[in-house]
């Protein structure tokens, strides 16, 4: 098993600590893991994306062109990467951040009204992981006894009173998730 995942969106929405939680997630798992984040010089609304590999041997090479998944996050971001789907994968969005919705046919596209969700849980900063829960929806690659622990790994001390709002946000965005297409 091996997925290649791509996270994308804007500084600020917690992309790069999305991948974090996922990665350590997936550690957690005893799997073989890479991040690698890229982003512009801005620390918000500048682009930045993630790639994250699991798999359960070891990974050859950090450097990925074509996704197993892509969770896109505002409109450049669709623009760039929703080609690079493999056919048969699968496009996870926030439709709050999208001016052109998913066009293709070829792949699975759900949903994620991720800010909805940060403000039924009743904080803003909890928004990357009610994203984070649609994806496990829809892959559960990781156990969320896993997640919780790659939370934990990610989450400073100083802050540990968001993990229990980080772990609703993530059922919450489980629950909240809408299949558009199943292919």
């Amino acid at each position: 098993m091996k997925e290649e995942i791509i996270i994308a969106g804007f500084g600020g929405q917690g992309v790069l600590s999305l991948g974090k939680v996922l990665a350590y997630s997936a550690i957690m798992q005893d799997m073989e893991v890479t991040w690698m984040p890229s982003y512009g010089p801005e620390m918000r609304g500048g682009t930045a994306n993630v790639c994250v590999i699991l798999s359960d041997r070891k990974i050859g090479s950090p450097i990925v062109t074509k996704y197993d998944t892509a969770i896109i996050l505002n409109q450049q971001s669709m623009d760039k990467f929703e080609k690079t789907v493999k056919p048969g994968g699968l496009l996870l969005y926030d439709p709050s951040g999208i001016t052109r919705h998913p066009e293709r046919t070829d792949i699975r596209i759900a949903k994620i009204n991720a800010i909805d969700v940060a403000a039924k849980v009743g904080n803003s900063k909890v928004y990357n992981m009610a994203v984070l829960g649609a994806f496990l929806k829809l892959n559960p690659i990781v156990t969320m006894e896993n997640v919780k622990k790659g939370l934990r790994k990610c989450i400073p001390s100083r802050y540990s009173d968001l993990i229990t709002l980080n772990e609703q946000a993530i059922l919450e965005g489980s629950d909240s998730v809408l299949i558009i297409d199943g292919k």
